[in-house]
């Protein structure tokens, strides 16, 4: 098929480059005409296991373009992918205004029957917003279908070639089929490609994504409760594991989920509920939950400090998860903020984010190419992010870089007695 796909982020980037793997003809759209002039040297601009591959290897077969003209690329394709970006507003929900944009352009831009596709997140009734939009400026036919991605940062492209399932919400059968035809090189195993009406289309990420979220923070509670009652948190979780109607998926406590799609679509989800005279409560502790951890750990620190003026402390860890240069809502923001706030000073290292830490902190922090570069002088180590090259350091020679052999393990990666036997002060989560 000849297929758009209108914005180059996570979603429209992995998805167009992923279609074109297929077999499909792919143009991909943004109107940032420095990204796309970098797309088309080579240069991917996000951190995402298996996709410079993939771009590169698409490009070369000629089934992959990238433009900043969507009015050609909407002439030239059949289905037209919407993905950009719906950031959260002030008071929780989605920015549509993108999404509108684009669908009005597209409108103008028709010149014959097309399949237009919302891939971006959005609350229910956003289709038929986009609907009403196109009507107003083309007589050509057109459906609108939804087709929400549930893609994992730092393993993507896996999750888009082989889906645990599709989803299509659709008014009619003629786009519906469309998709499913598009759809079916992924699914060959047997996965199925749900037809479901749009409004619960549009509504099954949200609801995927705010049940994760509330998992995350449910185990965060339950981490703080055994805190102050000594119990360890890893053995409950284990307990809880085991049960096979929970199972072990999202139940390791930390510091708190970022990311792109957790934070965002559970507040939106809490939006969708006012907008609806319906209060989300459980939605609303999640949320209230996962906003307190990162200040709950950083008390931690406080506590064993007393004062973090002249306090060097260093960082492991950036990004909001292993295997991606995304810091959008990370943990490590506000923990970062508040030891500089409080007369501290900061050094750091993260695999893939150094250059999103730059953009954020500027020269306030001090960042390092190495992880253990940055332990030099440092009065304790905060590990934030669960990199696998963190995961079993060379304890003596941390302890030999430090100024205090001190840990505070935001993920439980390490083993807390073993670390004590070595003469380090550990404060984990959840732990005694």
């Amino acid at each position: 098929m000849n297929i758009a796909v209108i914005g180059t982020g996570y979603v429209g980037l992995v998805a167009g480059s992923c279609f074109a793997e297929g077999g499909n003809d792919v143009i991909c759209v943004d109107n940032n005409a420095d990204k796309v002039a970098q797309l088309k040297e080579g240069a991917i601009p996000i951190y995402e296991p298996g996709l410079p591959e993939l771009v590169e290897r698409n490009m070369r077969e000629e089934r992959l373009s990238f433009t900043t003209d969507l009015p050609e690329a909407v002439r030239r394709s059949l289905v037209i992918f919407l993905a950009v970006g719906t950031p959260t507003t002030p008071s929780g929900a989605a920015d549509l205004s993108a999404v509108f944009d684009v669908a009005a352009a597209i409108g103008k831009a028709m010149d014959r029957y097309k399949v237009i596709v919302t891939k971006s997140t959005v609350p229910v009734g956003t289709a038929n917003k986009i609907r009403e939009i196109v009507k107003k400026h083309t007589k050509q036919p057109f459906d609108v279908v939804s087709n929400p991605e549930f893609l994992k940062q730092g393993a993507a492209v896996e999750d888009f070639m082989k889906p645990d399932r599709v989803i299509v919400g659709a008014d009619d059968p003629r786009p519906a089929e469309i998709l499913r035809e598009l759809y079916s090189p992924f699914v060959r195993t047997g996965n199925p490609v749900m037809i479901v009406d749009i409004q619960t289309a549009e509504i099954v990420k949200y609801a995927a994504n705010a049940f994760l979220a509330a998992r995350i923070s449910f185990m965060n509670e339950i981490a703080n409760l055994c805190e102050a009652v000594g119990a360890d948190v890893d053995n409950v979780r284990k307990g809880l594991a085991s049960d096979s109607r929970i199972g072990p998926a999202f139940l390791f406590p930390g510091v708190g989920y970022g990311g792109s799609c957790f934070p965002k679509d559970t507040r939106a989800l809490i939006e969708t509920g006012k907008e609806n005279n319906y209060d989300m409560k459980i939605l609303q502790a999640v949320h209230a939950v996962n906003v307190d951890q990162p200040r709950r750990f950083i008390n931690k620190v406080l506590g064993h400090f007393k004062d973090l003026n002249g306090i060097r402390l260093a960082v492991w860890g950036l990004a909001f998860k292993p295997r991606t240069n995304d810091m959008r809502d990370a943990p490590a923001i506000p923990i970062i903020q508040a030891v500089l706030d409080g007369g501290g000073s900061i050094a750091a290292y993260d695999p893939e984010a150094m250059e999103e830490a730059k953009k954020i902190f500027g020269n306030r922090i001090q960042l390092f190419p190495n992880n253990y570069g940055c332990l030099e002088g440092a009065d304790a180590l905060l590990l934030v992010t669960e990199w696998q090259a963190f995961r079993n350091p060379n304890f003596e020679r941390m302890k030999s870089l430090m100024s205090q052999p001190v840990i505070f393990d935001g993920r439980n990666i390490y083993d807390s007695e073993n670390l004590r036997e070595l003469g380090f002060t550990y404060y984990g989560v959840g732990k005694r």
